[in-house]
C-alpha cells in the first residue's frame, strides 16, 4: 500500500467515550492536529439537571497528518481503534467538510446547546406523586420556565402545569447544534 506524501485530515475511530483522550494524546504527536469537536448540553435526569459533555460524533474524531510519515503513530496512539477507510484504503475527508463542522461549532472546540422542550414532545415527569408519568407537552408558558402537559391519569386526560426542570426530555442535543431536530423514532 502506497503511502500519501500530502497532509490530510482523516477520521479516527476509537473506543468508546474515549474520542477526547485519543484526541488529546495525539496532539501530542508531532506533525499530527487534531480535531475533537463536542458539545455541552443540560438534560433533566431523574436527580434533577445534569450537565452532559459527549463528543458531536460518538467514537469519532478527526486528525489531520502525513501518512508517510505518521500512520504508525495515529494508529498505534492510545484508545485508537482504526483510521476509517475503504478496504485498505484511508479515505481523507475534504477540508471544507473540516470547515463546515468548525463554522457550525462556532469555531468552539466544546460548544454548549440548550435542549429546551416544545409543544408536542413527549415528556416524562421526574417529580412529584405523578413521577415516571409521561404526557405530551400541551403549551410552553412564556417567562416562567413552566409547561402544560397532557397526561392520561386514572383514565382521564387532564392538563398539568409544572416546571420545566420537572419534565425530561428525549431531544438529541446533536441535532440541535445542525440547526435541526431530527425525529427520534429513526435513530
Amino acid at each position: 500500500m502506497e503511502l500519501s506524501t500530502e497532509a490530510a485530515w482523516y477520521v479516527i475511530h476509537t473506543r468508546p467515550k474515549c474520542e477526547h483522550l485519543a484526541a488529546g494524546m495525539m496532539q501530542g504527536l508531532s506533525g499530527v492536529e487534531a480535531y475533537c469537536p463536542r458539545i455541552k448540553f443540560q438534560r433533566n435526569t431523574r436527580r434533577g439537571k445534569v450537565w452532559f459533555t459527549e463528543a458531536l460524533f460518538p467514537s469519532y474524531f478527526f486528525a489531520r497528518f502525513v501518512p508517510a510519515t505518521s500512520i504508525r503513530a495515529v494508529k498505534h496512539s492510545q484508545n485508537v481503534l482504526r483510521i476509517v477507510g475503504f478496504g485498505d484504503t484511508m479515505s481523507p475527508v475534504p477540508d471544507m467538510v473540516i470547515q463546515a463542522i468548525r463554522e457550525e461549532m462556532d469555531d468552539q472546540v466544546v460548544k454548549e446547546v440548550q435542549v429546551n422542550v416544545k409543544v408536542g414532545d413527549v415528556v416524562e415527569l421526574t417529580e412529584g406523586p405523578m413521577r415516571g408519568l409521561k404526557g405530551i407537552v400541551n403549551s410552553v408558558l412564556t417567562g416562567e420556565e413552566r409547561v402544560k402537559i397532557l397526561l392520561e391519569f386514572l383514565g382521564r386526560e387532564r392538563l398539568v402545569e409544572v416546571k420545566t426542570t420537572q419534565v425530561l426530555t428525549e431531544h438529541m442535543p446533536r441535532a440541535v447544534v445542525a440547526g435541526r431536530e431530527l425525529d427520534h423514532s429513526a435513530s
